[in-house]
């Protein structure tokens, strides 16, 4: 396990490569792992950093108050890194809008997967698909003891959370669990596990929410914006931020679930390297 010491907390992270600087910023159903083909394929062109945002994978969640986008900026100034692009998938989207707005001299491109926006309000079609989900598997009384760190953690219950986000949001609408690899989905659900038992189990914090979605239009850093066949409230936001940001190009992949860099890892490199 590699860590870097970032704001007080050690960060699993990894490196390679050499040129111009690109970060990848996972999604909050995963963890630095979902970049495998990327992380391999764009080292051979450029200096690749991949890492455990707080809280998830390698990383641990200190009590406190932080943000995720300041995490990032102090990794690239405890690596030396002046200016580099974000990759960021989901919520690890996010974090790179959140960064761009941040420091805008230092982030020369985004790319956004299927991406977040923080402080963003979810459609209420959304909630109420997620509630209902929620709602079949835990009872609000044992989510909320969950929630408050009281007790122990029931693993089948783990395992039905984490099943219900791959049906949801890696499978996506209309599609069956099936259609997507069987190692991608190997690699999914024990990531996507380990997310709850960290939620469930870890120190509490509270993230610093930046005022990102009331100024998109100041943004000008050159984006790209990847929707897919997703959950609907998140193809509604892609197109909304293809829209919102001053320089930005939207490009839709087809049949294609919330982790388009596991489930299409070819045409996920081949836009990556054009753009970067």
């Amino acid at each position: 396990m590699a860590t870097i010491e970032v704001n007080g907390t050690a960060f699993g992270y990894d490196e390679a490569g050499e040129g111009p600087a690109v970060v990848l910023l996972h999604a909050a159903i995963g963890d630095r792992r979902m970049w495998d083909a990327q992380f391999t394929e764009l080292a051979a062109g450029h200096r690749v950093i991949r890492y455990d945002r707080r809280g998830f994978g390698e990383t641990g969640g200190e009590s406190g108050e932080h943000a995720h986008y300041e995490d990032l900026l102090a990794l690239l100034d405890a690596r030396g890194i002046e200016q580099a692009a974000l990759v960021g998938a989901s919520m690890g989207g996010a974090c790179a809008l959140d960064a761009a707005l941040a420091a805008p001299e230092r982030i020369t491109r985004l790319v956004l997967l299927g991406s977040g926006l923080t402080g963003h309000v979810w459609p209420d079609h959304m909630q109420a698909d997620i509630a209902e989900q929620t709602a079949e598997i835990l009872p609000a009384d044992r989510l909320a003891r969950y929630h408050a760190r009281e007790g122990d953690v029931d693993p089948a219950d783990v395992r039905a959370m984490a099943e219900a986000n791959i049906r949801y949001l890696v499978a996506g609408p209309g599609r069956d669990v099936s259609v997507l690899p069987e190692e991608m989905l190997t690699l999914v659900r024990e990531m996507c596990e380990q997310v709850y038992r960290h939620d469930w189990t870890a120190p509490q914090w509270t993230e610093r929410i930046p005022d990102t979605r009331h100024r998109l239009a100041e943004i000008t850093t050159p984006a790209l914006v990847i929707g897919t066949a997703d959950a609907r409230g998140l193809v509604e936001l892609s197109a909304h931020l293809a829209e919102s940001l001053p320089h930005a190009e939207l490009v839709e992949l087809a049949d294609t679930g919330h982790l388009p860099s596991m489930e299409r890892p070819d045409e996920v490199n081949a836009l990556l390297r054009k753009v970067l």
